[in-house]
């Protein structure tokens, strides 16, 4: 079975910066475009960043484009966010997530347990 496992989340201050980790296994990562997703509490999961199965294409939310960075090595079967100036917005439990693209969607195939990232003074 595939698994996801999430690390680099922690407690920053506003204006920091932290970069977090997602190491796939089980499944032929190469193949499956990235996401990462935030949800804090009482708001819907929210979509924060893609990339595409060979990193050549990348999406952002609005909230995080400029600050954010979405990568990935597949030689290391891992993605990475970069996040800088982070902002108490920011909080949440972040989540990646693997899906297949199935040539105008993207299928949910494997997800994380995810990471807290707290901002605050």
């Amino acid at each position: 079975q595939g698994q996801l496992v999430e690390s680099g989340g922690g407690l920053v201050q506003p204006g920091g910066s932290l970069r977090l980790s997602c190491v796939g296994s089980g499944f032929t990562f190469s193949r499956y475009g990235m996401r990462w997703y935030r949800q804090a509490p009482g708001k819907e999961r929210e979509l924060v960043a893609g990339i595409i199965s060979t990193g050549g294409r990348t999406n952002y939310a609005d909230s995080v484009k400029g600050r954010f960075t979405i990568s990935r090595d597949n030689a290391k079967n891992t993605v990475y966010l970069q996040m800088n100036s982070l902002k108490p917005e920011d909080t949440a439990v972040y989540y990646c997530n693997a899906a297949l693209w199935t040539g105008n969607s993207y299928y949910d195939a494997y997800w994380g347990q995810g990471t807290q990232v707290t901002v605050s003074s």
